[in-house]
């Protein structure tokens, strides 16, 4: 166990957490969700940055980072989903209402048909590397899970302490639109890098032995 896999371990470890935190009703526990989300997210970078810099890369490593990544995504998810089906307008998603069932089905099947598709490459000797649309789409859930995280609570404070003014009607306008541009945005590059993973190893697709 290095530092790295001792950083992907913490990481598996605070995405049930996040998931309690987001759900509950309490403006300081959902502030502390989005803090650990950042925490999380932060973390996915260092932990690879650390293990390439000091020559760290463990198969346990390679096995451990994809499994936080896909926990992560699941314990921010599906709780955001949730909430924005709650009927108090403060659970609203910013320009989509609630979150669409759909778009759910998209980012989780394509998490599993690439899983499982890495699986298929590898028991025929081929490694399938994370390309570059799939590291933008990971960054644009990212982008979209924090903001949304850091939205809730926000909306709660400015509610129960009757923020108003110039400087919240922009930040409210420009959070609300940037959170909608976001989840547009991870839906396209989720659906773009699934295209590209099987356009660049369209020759594996009834390959035999």
């Amino acid at each position: 166990m290095n530092i790295p896999n001792a950083i992907t371990v913490a990481r598996i470890a605070v995405s049930p957490l996040i998931a309690y935190l987001a759900l509950s009703p309490s403006i300081v526990n959902r502030y502390a969700a989005f803090g650990l989300f950042l925490l999380a997210a932060f973390s996915d970078v260092w932990d690879g940055y650390l293990a390439r810099r000091h020559g760290w890369i463990t198969d346990t490593g390679k096995l451990l980072d994809p499994i936080a990544d896909k926990l992560l995504l699941v314990s921010t998810f599906v709780p955001i989903f949730m909430i924005s089906r709650r009927t108090d307008v403060l659970s609203s998603l910013p320009l989509w209402g609630t979150l669409p069932l759909w778009v759910v089905v998209v980012v989780f099947g394509r998490e599993l048909f690439v899983t499982l598709f890495r699986a298929y490459a590898a028991r025929r000797g081929i490694v399938i590397a994370a390309g570059t649309l799939g590291k933008r789409k990971a960054l644009a859930q990212n982008f979209f899970i924090g903001s949304l995280l850091l939205w809730y609570p926000l909306l709660l404070s400015a509610t129960a302490l009757e923020w108003s003014g110039s400087f919240w009607a922009g930040w409210r306008l420009f959070h609300t639109t940037w959170i909608g541009v976001m989840l547009g945005l991870a839906v396209l590059l989720t659906l773009l890098s699934l295209g590209d993973y099987l356009w660049r190893y369209r020759a594996l697709v009834g390959r035999k032995g």
